[in-house]
């Protein structure tokens, strides 16, 4: 019985210590000038202490680096422990609730930030003080502050909940991610989680100064667009004259083709507003187009343009003969197709009649069902946009393969109304974000992945060391390594693969994924993870893949769906279809001749 009052004594002693540290406020304690003879032997006015970098030069006779600011490693043993070494061994825990806050700096050019933070609870009797560092994301520059305790301070663990504040980091990048780290001292080397980081971005120009003071990031941001006739007119709003932006431009996308129009206002008409006129646009088409400044990197404004289809008609008083050059071929055609189907009715009954004792009804009505004429289906409406396709391939294949998967992407993007995305297409971006990651965002962002397979899908290439020699097959290529994305591309599909297994065990939908070989490989050549997907053997099945991208049937009761020039017979009547029969069968001899040479 003793036992049970005694716990429960203890927990109402814990309760009450807890709810008296909830009731502490959230006190601001900002950094104090001290000297460090005041920070070592404790005086008033020393509590919580920035470091300067003359105090580091002072206590250890050298210039600390300019990029590390007043931070050196283990500064409480150099600074607080020379005399007693056990006052920075002990266990001290990361600091909680690190936050970033702007400052009201004066510089439209560059943003200022304090961080924040508070102790943890654990270790807080032990604690020496706060090292806070900054790091722009992708760079070199670094900045550091150093606050420290004097060496006779001993905090209790009500003071966890006070708010501590750096000092103004300045002259920060506008736009830019940078990366804060707090770290709680003292800091010894076996010691984990003794730090906490956090990621934020500065504001950006418009945010800070306002969008009519920033020529990066201005945007106009009122577009009207008016049809008369076949006569687009699109008027927008003029950048102020202070920025200096004197010419615009505007894109429109359908159907896997761009319109550029390059627009040149006159100031002296109208300085606040523009019309120009769009031209080259098919009639009834949906176009998705940008305008922005003609400067680099400039932010652009999207709106949507709708061609109506111009209804084309005849004078008044000529209204009676076209009706009747009308009406006469349509009852012309009406005869025809009746003869027609009088002469098939004709010949199939004798047919019919000579296996009507071996058939049976149900049978009978089959095949009578059956017989029906078959109407075309016409494809849905054009939507706003294509769907976005990415192609990944092994270029471990050799050039010839990546040849015919190139030709496969321009066809796909020029006759199957996509947008193709690959990474030899967009070579920019991928130097700009490394092959990984812009893979990682095609995925992401992309509708459908196919994933061309082949040969070279099974082999694992170590990644690049910098090794400039080469085999003779690529000095033989005209110098184009073709292998050097070999390591990405294979580790894209591989990614791709494990995608494919999460979504099969989490019952998720599988459409997006599609594995494809050309007639030279071998449906041994699909990985085992891809076999999951709807797989296509090029170019036999260009209707049915052209079915998977825009999600429609090529049959149904009574009708099926007609494509132009995308059967395997008539694909290659186009340019594009004769460049990728070509670039199929040169890569067909290219493996023949290996194969050859193999043996």
């Amino acid at each position: 019985m003793w036992k049970t009052t005694l716990v429960l004594y203890h927990l109402l002693a814990l309760g009450r210590l807890i709810r008296a540290e909830d009731d502490v406020p959230s006190t601001v304690i900002t950094p104090q000038d001290c000297g460090l003879d005041c920070m070592r032997q404790g005086g008033p006015g020393c509590e919580y202490c920035r470091i300067t970098r003359a105090d580091v030069k002072t206590t250890l006779g050298l210039n600390s680096l300019k990029g590390f600011g007043s931070c050196i490693p283990w500064p409480c043993f150099e600074l607080l422990g020379k005399e007693d070494q056990a006052l920075c061994q002990h266990y001290v825990q990361a600091p909680n609730d690190v936050k970033v806050e702007f400052g009201n700096e004066h510089d439209s050019k560059s943003d200022t930030v304090v961080v924040s933070w508070k102790p943890s609870y654990y270790g807080i009797a032990f604690l020496r003080g706060f090292q806070v560092s900054l790091q722009a994301l992708g760079g070199t520059s670094v900045a550091c502050q150093l606050f420290l305790f004097h060496r006779n301070l001993s905090l209790p663990a009500s003071h966890a909940q006070k708010v501590y504040k750096s000092d103004p980091f300045p002259g920060l990048s506008l736009g830019s991610e940078y990366a804060v780290t707090v770290m709680a001292l003292p800091v010894p080397e076996e010691w984990e989680r003794f730090y906490r980081s956090k990621v934020f971005s500065t504001r950006s120009c418009a945010e800070k100064n306002g969008l009519d003071e920033c020529k990066k990031d201005w945007y106009p941001k009122h577009v009207e667009v008016q049809q008369e006739g076949t006569t687009i007119t699109v008027t927008f709003n003029l950048a102020p004259p202070n920025l200096g932006i004197r010419g615009y431009f505007s894109l429109c996308y359908a159907n896997g083709m761009k319109t550029y129009t390059g627009i040149t206002p006159n100031s002296s008409k109208n300085k606040t507003h523009h019309s120009y006129q769009l031209n080259d646009l098919e009639e009834g088409t949906n176009y998705t187009c940008e305008i922005a400044a003609d400067e680099v990197d400039a932010v652009r404004k999207t709106f949507n343009v709708r061609v109506l289809q111009i209804q084309k008609g005849g004078s008044s008083a000529l209204s009676v003969t076209p009706s009747l050059a009308l009406i006469l071929p349509l009852c012309l055609a009406g005869v025809a197709i009746f003869v027609i189907l009088l002469a098939a009715f004709t010949r199939l009954r004798p047919k019919l009649q000579m296996k009507k004792l071996d058939i049976k009804p149900d049978v009978i009505k089959q095949h009578q069902e059956s017989g029906t004429k078959e109407e075309v289906m016409s494809l849905p409406k054009k939507r706003l946009s294509p769907p976005r396709l990415l192609i990944c391939y092994s270029s471990y294949d050799g050039p010839a393969h990546v040849k015919a998967v190139m030709n496969l992407g321009c066809f796909i993007q020029q006759h199957m109304a996509t947008q193709v995305c690959m990474d030899l297409w967009d070579s920019l971006s991928v130097a700009e974000e490394g092959a990984m990651a812009w893979h990682c965002r095609q995925i992401r962002e992309s509708d459908f992945i196919l994933v061309i397979c082949s040969r070279g899908l099974g082999h694992r290439p170590k990644p690049p060391n910098g090794d400039d020699s080469g085999t003779e097959d690529e000095e033989a290529d005209g110098g184009l390594h073709f292998r050097s994305n070999a390591f990405s591309s294979n580790a894209a599909v591989q990614l791709i693969g494990e995608e494919v297994g999460r979504a099969k065990a989490c019952g998720q939908d599988l459409s997006k994924y599609m594995a494809a070989i050309f007639d030279y490989s071998n449906e041994a050549d699909i990985p085992t993870e891809l076999r999951l997907v709807s797989h296509y053997t090029l170019t036999r099945d260009l209707q049915l893949l052209f079915s998977h991208l825009h999600k429609v049937a090529l049959h149904g009761p009574g009708r099926y769906l007609k494509i132009n020039h995308i059967s395997e017979e008539a694909y290659t009547e186009l340019p594009a279809g004769a460049a990728l029969q070509w670039a199929i069968c040169e890569a067909r001899m290219t493996k023949r001749r290996h194969s050859v040479g193999v043996v």
